[in-house]
């Protein structure tokens, strides 16, 4: 008797589940059921029943075909989706297109590779395919860049390969070895902005500890950037071209400025000699350490005769120059002589050593020589001018 309980109940149980409906009439996104007017007066429908529809254009079944089975089941509708967009990427507007034309389902994303200068919409770099289409669509648009070429590092370089930058993007240079930037760091960062690169950078040569000679560094360390001081001592018995025993030294950008020059204070020449109608061109000092060098000058119509500078060696002086006399062609002179000097009129004249002088007989007189003109040399102070009659 329990047996046949069993039996009647599983039969009734498969009869009931027999008689369920599950699914409507199927709204197809994209897509149409095959003969859907025809069938719609027989839903709803149990599971296990299956219809065919197919796809709008640029629409597809799971299986990638135009037509397919759609059933019913005790959950709905298998497939949840009935029709897939399908993308086609065959053309790439500003970027490099697939050599063959090639198809994605909805959902699918794609990686392209735009010329340099251009991104594809708000600076994606794939896109993806979405029921209404490519999003971002195929088309690269030429975004504000910055090129390398365009960048001029002194004494540096970018080590980044891309030829192209977007803006804002931010590069890093270095420098030479021996060279920082100019806040004192081997790197830096220059960045591209709406009108170009920003200031141009540039790197600036270090000053190493110098080789002193007769003095030491007051302070060490290295390496020492441009404008920075290094301050030095003479050794002892040693000092400056100025009589002091301490010095600084500036780092410039292309090295030291200048390095120190410590003398034994014991062996500098005194004052420079003096020399008659002529004077040294520069302040005098009380001491000069060797080396020194002291030019001098004559007064005016003076020659100089002999080296124009006097050197301080083993605290004596070299030989000074002389200023030869100028020779002076006076009124009295003339009329004495009874010349003239040739194209100008009788006043005073000064000529210098070695010049050649024109002159000629005043009116009414005759030289003694058959000669009309005559020309005399100046030599140190003296003119031998002969007598006209």
């Amino acid at each position: 008797m329990l047996l046949l309980v069993t039996v009647i109940l599983t039969l009734w149980v498969s009869w009931a589940r027999g008689q369920v409906k599950p699914c409507d009439f199927p709204e197809i996104k994209h897509g149409r059921l095959h003969w859907g007017d025809w069938y719609r007066s027989q839903f709803p429908v149990s599971a296990g029943q299956w219809f065919y529809y197919s796809c709008d254009d640029n629409y597809v079944t799971p299986s990638q075909s135009k037509w397919d089975r759609m059933t019913c089941t005790q959950d709905g509708w298998t497939p949840e989706v009935p029709c897939r967009r399908k993308c086609i990427f065959n053309d790439l507007e500003n970027g490099h297109r697939p050599r063959y034309e090639q198809s994605y389902l909805q959902g699918t994303s794609v990686r392209v590779n735009c010329y340099p200068g251009y991104t594809l919409q708000n600076k994606q770099t794939s896109m993806t395919c979405t029921e209404n289409g490519w999003l971002p669509p195929p088309r690269c648009i030429r975004v504000e860049t910055c090129l390398k070429s365009k960048v001029k590092i002194e004494n540096g370089f970018t080590a980044d390969p891309e030829p192209t930058y977007l803006l804002n993007q931010r590069v890093k240079y270095k420098c030479k070895q021996d060279y920082v930037t100019e806040d004192g760091h081997t790197s830096g960062y220059i960045t591209c902005l709406q009108n170009g690169w920003s200031a141009q950078p540039r790197c600036i040569k270090l000053c190493d500890m110098p080789i002193f000679e007769n003095a030491t560094a007051l302070i060490t360390g290295r390496p020492f950037r441009p404008n920075d001081t290094l301050d030095y001592q003479c050794l002892d018995g040693y000092e400056n071209r100025d009589g002091s025993t301490k010095g600084s030294m500036v780092c410039g950008e292309g090295g030291w400025l200048h390095l120190p020059t410590c003398f034994k204070s014991a062996d500098k020449c005194g004052p420079p000699p003096t020399i008659s109608d002529g004077d040294i061109t520069s302040f005098p000092l009380e001491g000069y350490p060797p080396g020194s060098r002291v030019e001098y000058q004559c007064q005016a119509y003076y020659e100089l005769q002999g080296p124009q500078y006097v050197t301080c060696s083993s605290a004596k002086w070299s030989e000074p120059p002389r200023c030869i006399d100028p020779c002076v062609i006076s009124e009295e002179i003339m009329n004495e002589k009874n010349i003239q000097l040739k194209g100008k009129d009788n006043k005073r004249y000064y000529v210098k050593t070695g010049d050649i002088i024109e002159f000629m007989c005043k009116s009414g007189h005759k030289a003694v020589t058959s000669e009309e003109s005559f020309q005399a040399v100046c030599r140190e102070g003296a003119v031998a001018f002969p007598r006209c009659e």
